[in-house]
């Protein structure tokens, strides 16, 4: 994976903690300033999806379903969700 180097400038007691923990789980600082931005991203796109799903419901109320919806979603949501099985699989039953 290609990298850019950027600088970031720290104060001191950031640094310090920074460090602190790095070496409590045997890191670097690079290593854990990723970690840490990754995160932190992630968390972004959660929170941008469960504002996506809020704002779907308050258009289209679930209470607003169509009959053939709610029974499709009693489906979906009783499955058991095994793994599927692979066509060589099915062959064999």
């Amino acid at each position: 994976m290609a990298r850019t180097q950027t600088l970031v400038q720290l104060s001191d007691e950031l640094l310090a903690q920074l460090d602190a923990r790095a070496a409590r789980e045997g890191r670097n600082r690079s290593d854990l300033i990723r970690a840490a931005l990754a995160d932190y991203l992630a968390a972004d796109r959660e929170a941008e999806t469960d504002r996506l799903i809020v704002e779907s419901y308050t258009r289209r109320p679930q209470e607003d379903l169509l009959d053939a919806e709610r029974v499709g979603l009693a489906m979906v949501a009783a499955e058991p969700w095994k793994p599927s099985r692979t066509a060589d699989e099915e062959a064999d039953r």
